[in-house]
């Protein structure tokens, strides 16, 4: 007779993503990819030990290795969207296969040193940080929309399985055949993903006109981030959350030596007691979030992470102790899995990976943030202390969050909307031409005003994340029922992206708009290019006679 886990493992593993070829061997590239960066940081930080006494140095190589996930998160999801995601993720894998390898070699030849093994695990972090928001906005593209929050699950699972089996199968090779062969070994892991990009289809560019400068992308992801409500709120959730849940990774270690007497076997048990957890919870959301709704199951595995710290800070017997890392890894994966699943259903296809990489970095800042401040605290006070303080601010910041509810996306606003007419401009501007401001006049009855104003003001967010600042409606003192809405786009490829941009759901609000228009009377919609210089002017006569 099957356990429920069995069955949520069936379920899980028999249906949907799994079923997909190209996206049975997508994921297990990405399995490989996590195997051999855990592998490569495993070793890495042995090989430093063994280079130096300092314990300076060896911290410094987990700094190496996650350090550019905050340098370069934010670029990784721009170059995501904007780039061939294929290329881009062929070119991290190589990165990744040559670093390590470059790092195995040097360590059998006897020639690495310190600096040398620092900058090349900076580079394996270089190159995850860069794979991980094209990473996760494929999947998007390799499974349908009802699928996507099984296929992050799955991803959940084969990171967690890479956390726990990566470390152990490094140190069984290190301690087998040397630290340089396991270096060399875990380079070959990333050739299963190298493998699956070649086999997956090339995506199409999702929006017409010049692309983006990669800076003028990440300020695009900003401005989305900033102005879209679901992504506030998923942002907001994820920031409490990890900044709260970072205590138990800061402090795990001293718990472990100091808290349940025990030595580094013991420690083990308790980081495999929560990657056991952790593969539960990931086979278990794709039910739980069938069920409930994302901010039910992200408020009740917050909850539980409660508990589960609560009895970690409590006990000290070392059965409970597991018990409660098992509780915690269940409740760590189901939190970030479902707020994963509702940022990546949450963002149109052409800001998707920035969405996912202003996720990853703010779990990452919070991470950062608040190992130091924990720890800060438990040096002061105590380690159950400072684990007390953690559950006390998590459950203070779920009450103050509470209106910060999380969701899944709509589709309608994620789609794009109907396909544009033709501009009617007389001259077409070159893509840098700007800035454009662009007004539109609407002629609204009195008994229509008070709709009117209603749904012109609930499209303000839409405008903004899609691109436009300076958002702004006036009424006309020598017209009655004149009201003009203008907005600044700062150039005139970034509007042809901005209209390209809009959803259906954007479309529906310009239509409720519209409606509350005079009858017989259109809506009049001017198009102005910002002139700086009279050589701007002598210089467009030229170009058009």
């Amino acid at each position: 007779m099957k356990t429920p886990l069995a069955n949520s493992a069936s379920r899980l593993f028999a249906t949907s993503p799994l079923r997909h070829p190209r996206f049975r061997l997508f994921y297990f590239g990405s399995l490989g990819t996590a195997l051999g960066y855990t592998m490569q940081t495993t070793v890495a930080a042995w090989v430093m030990a063994t280079l130096t006494p300092s314990e300076f140095m060896v911290a410094l190589v987990q700094t190496a290795s996650t350090a550019p996930a905050l340098l370069f998160g934010l670029v990784a999801g721009a170059l995501a969207d904007i780039v061939d995601r294929r290329r881009l993720i062929l070119a991290t894998q190589w990165l990744l296969l040559a670093s390590t390898a470059i790092l195995g070699a040097a360590t059998l030849a006897g020639l690495v040193g310190p600096a040398m093994l620092l900058a090349l695990t900076f580079m394996v972090g270089a190159g995850l940080s860069l794979y991980l928001p094209a990473q996760a906005a494929s999947i998007h593209d390799l499974v349908s929309r009802e699928e996507l929050p099984r296929a992050v699950a799955l991803g959940a699972v084969a990171f967690n399985v890479a956390r726990a089996v990566g470390p152990a199968l490094a140190g069984g090779i290190a301690a087998w055949l040397g630290s340089g062969s396991a270096l060399v070994a875990s380079s070959l892991s990333f050739v299963l993903m190298i493998v699956a990009v070649y086999r997956m289809k090339k995506r199409e560019r999702g929006l017409p006109g010049v692309p983006e400068t990669v800076f003028m992308g990440v300020l695009s992801g900003l401005r989305f981030a900033r102005h879209s409500l679901p992504m506030r709120s998923l942002l907001i959730r994820n920031v409490s959350f990890s900044l709260c849940a970072s205590a138990f990774w800061a402090l795990l270690p001293v718990i472990a030596r100091d808290q349940l007497q025990l030595g580094a076997g013991g420690f083990g048990l308790l980081s495999a007691g929560f990657g056991i957890g952790a593969i539960v919870g990931a086979l278990a959301i794709p039910g739980q979030l069938q069920r409930r709704s994302l901010n039910v199951v992200v408020t009740w595995a917050s909850i539980l992470w409660v508990g589960a710290i609560a009895l970690l800070a409590a006990t000290d017997v070392v059965a409970l102790a597991i018990v409660a890392a098992g509780g915690g890894g269940a409740a760590w994966v189901s939190v970030l899995a479902g707020l994963s699943a509702g940022t990546q259903t949450s963002a149109p296809a052409w800001v998707r990976a920035r969405a996912v990489s202003v996720n990853l970095v703010s779990m990452q800042a919070s991470l950062a943030l608040g190992s130091a401040l924990w720890g800060a605290a438990a040096a002061a006070a105590g380690t159950r202390l400072a684990l007390a303080g953690s559950v006390i601010t998590m459950l203070l910041l779920l009450a103050i969050s509470h209106r910060a509810r999380v969701a899944m996306g709509n589709e309608a606003d994620v789609t794009p909307g109907a396909k544009l007419a033709e501009l009617a401009i007389a001259t077409e501007p070159q893509p840098d031409d700007g800035p454009v401001l662009i007004q539109i006049e609407y002629r609204i009855d009195r008994e229509h005003r008070a709709e009117f104003l209603r749904a012109i003001h609930a499209i303000e967010p839409a405008r903004r994340r899609n691109g436009a600042s300076s958002w702004r409606v006036f009424r006309d003192l020598g017209e009655d029922g004149l009201f003009v809405e203008r907005f600044i786009i700062a150039s005139w490829a970034e509007y042809v992206r901005t209209r390209a941009r809009a959803t259906i759901a954007d479309r529906s609000l310009q239509e409720r708009i519209e409606r509350s228009q005079r009858a017989g009377v259109p809506v009049r919609i001017s198009r102005l290019i910002g002139i700086d210089r009279e050589r701007d002017v002598l210089g467009d006569e030229t170009r058009h006679g």
